[in-house]
This record gives C-alpha cells, sequence and structure tokens, in this order.
C-alpha cells in the first residue's frame, strides 16, 4: 500500500469517526426498523392480472366488441395488456389510461365522470395528469377489502359497455363487483 491510500484510508476512517463521535455527542441514534414494524400490502399478481384483462377482451369479443383492456398495479403501473383482433390503436392508451385513473381514484372511471359533469369547479381534475382519464370503463380491483389496481377497457361504443367488460374481468378472478349497469 502507498503512503497515498494509506493516508486516504485514515482520512475516510477519520472522517467516519468523526460522524459517528458527532452522533453520540448530539443525541443521535441509530433508527432500526424491524421486519414485524414496516408496512404490509397486497400485491396484485401477474397471473390474476392476465386472467382479467383476457376475461374483459373475451366478454368484448362474445358481446360483438374489439377492445383493448389494461391491468395495472396499486401504483398504476401496467400488469397485463391485451388488444383484441381489430381494436383501433386508441384504445390502447385509453384502456391503461381508465386502469390508471381507477386504480388512483379507488373507483369507477364513471363516477369521476359524473361528477365532474355535475360540478363545473372540479373540472381540473381531468388536467391533473397526462394519466388519468375520466371516461367510463375504468373500474378498480378490490380483493379482500383492499384496492390492489384497476383495469380498464376501451373499444366498445360506449363506456357502459367497456365496464361491463371489465366487471367480467373483476368476476374472473372473484374481484369484488364495482358495476352494476346494463349491457
Amino acid at each position: 500500500m502507498t503512503y497515498m491510500s494509506q493516508r486516504q484510508s485514515h482520512v475516510r476512517f477519520s472522517a467516519q469517526g468523526l460522524i459517528m463521535i458527532m452522533a453520540c455527542v448530539l443525541g443521535w441514534s441509530p433508527v432500526l426498523v424491524t421486519a414485524e414494524e414496516l408496512p404490509r400490502e397486497a400485491v396484485l399478481p401477474v397471473s390474476l392480472a392476465v386472467t382479467a384483462a383476457k376475461a374483459a377482451v373475451d366478454q368484448c369479443t362474445k358481446d360483438g366488441y374489439r377492445v383493448s383492456a389494461a391491468v395495472v398495479d396499486r401504483a398504476g403501473l401496467l400488469r397485463a395488456f391485451l388488444r383484441a383482433d381489430g381494436a383501433g390503436p386508441h384504445t390502447v392508451e385509453s384502456s391503461e389510461k381508465k386502469a390508471y385513473t381507477a386504480a388512483s381514484m379507488r373507483g369507477p372511471t364513471a363516477n369521476g365522470a359524473e361528477l365532474i359533469a355535475k360540478t363545473p369547479t372540479l373540472q381540473g381534475l381531468q388536467h391533473m395528469n397526462g394519466r388519468v382519464l375520466f371516461l367510463a370503463g375504468g373500474l378498480p380491483i378490490e380483493i379482500a377489502g383492499e384496492v390492489v389496481g384497476g383495469i380498464g377497457v376501451g373499444g366498445a361504443p360506449g363506456g357502459h359497455l367497456d365496464a361491463a367488460c371489465a366487471q367480467a374481468g373483476l368476476d374472473s378472478i372473484g374481484a369484488a363487483p364495482k358495476f352494476s349497469g346494463a349491457k
């Protein structure tokens, strides 16, 4: 070891030692956290996300609609996505935005759309960020009383039809029902 590297090592050790001494003098103590103290959150497994997306697309296909279905986790990050044969390119973004909005707001996107329509002072909610979309067709995914994500469907000729297909996705994984409208 050269003199310079010995000196640098000594200086580095001295700086660390000085920090420890200052911490003791000032009464700082390291915070030790145990695993039991960490928050616990349910996670939407990818297998359920895929099942829900497929069931939503299958339901809309059976009903004669070409749609896309997106499933996101509680943070709004994409977990699964399917685009039916012939679904328009706009359905890709709309389905993901609906899923994000449902997960973020923890409620059906149709509820937000109605609220904004009835309350002009809330119009700004539509522009809170570029990922929200207040159109019917997005539903939160609630399992065992906890919202773990959202599902969004886009492409049917009406938001209520998108929402019915999204509900089929929820039904396929045993999630709490969020839409009871007519097809």
